[in-house]
């Protein structure tokens, strides 16, 4: 009863946090926020990984491929240390030039993943994961242009905690869920969630391009 109960709060909150990114992406927030302190920061930083869907879906393809406690562990930790890493290579200006189009080109590749039927080998998963944070870590870094020292720490902590959180719920959903008696329908809707991934995929890149 208490992991149900668990597990309905798990999908609740995803289920939330995708109507708030699809909502924020229709409407066209800005990508530049306005960070006046710490708490500014912190509260940037928790909201800009979900507010662009197609970067949110990456997220969640992540944990949805994030199968086995160690397992989502590391991959976890990779994706964290490397939106710090895309995060310092923006705040020393150093230029990655397309990175829009290489973001669409990473969520098709996540989309691809999840159709294979076999669960990618670790290391493949990880080097993915890691292309993945380091060109979302840049791109939101826009967001903390001319804010001081502590609000750009806040908000790397606050993004941090945003994604370690999607990638653990959405990794121990799929799990609960491949527990219950539904290993035969399962892997067909994780199929059909990548090939919406790689449209969304494909949709920004033909975006970006032209």
């Amino acid at each position: 009863m208490f992991k149900d109960k668990l597990l309905q709060r798990y999908v609740g909150a995803i289920a939330a946090l995708a109507i708030i990114s699809l909502l924020s992406s229709w409407t066209g927030l800005p990508s530049l926020h306005e960070i006046y302190n710490s708490w500014d920061g912190f509260l940037w930083g928790m909201a800009d990984p979900v507010l662009a869907f197609d970067k949110f879906v990456s997220i969640l393809a992540i944990g949805l491929l994030a199968i086995g406690k160690m397992r989502v562990r590391w991959i976890a930790t990779t994706l964290i240390c490397a939106n710090i890493f895309g995060t310092l290579i923006y705040l020393l200006q150093i230029n990655l030039p397309f990175t829009e189009i290489a973001i669409a080109i990473v969520s098709i590749a996540f989309g691809l993943l999840l159709i294979i039927s076999k669960q990618p080998n670790l290391l493949t998963l990880l080097i993915v994961t890691a292309i993945a944070g380091s060109l979302q870590g840049y791109f939101n870094s826009g967001s903390i242009i001319g804010a001081g020292i502590m609000p750009s720490v806040m908000y790397i902590f606050g993004a941090a905690l945003t994604q370690y959180a999607v990638v653990m719920s959405v990794s121990q959903i799929y799990t609960q869920v491949s527990q219950a008696e539904l290993l035969n329908i399962l892997p067909k809707k994780i199929s059909l969630v990548g090939f919406a991934i790689c449209a969304l995929g494909l949709v920004s890149l033909k975006t970006w391009i032209n």
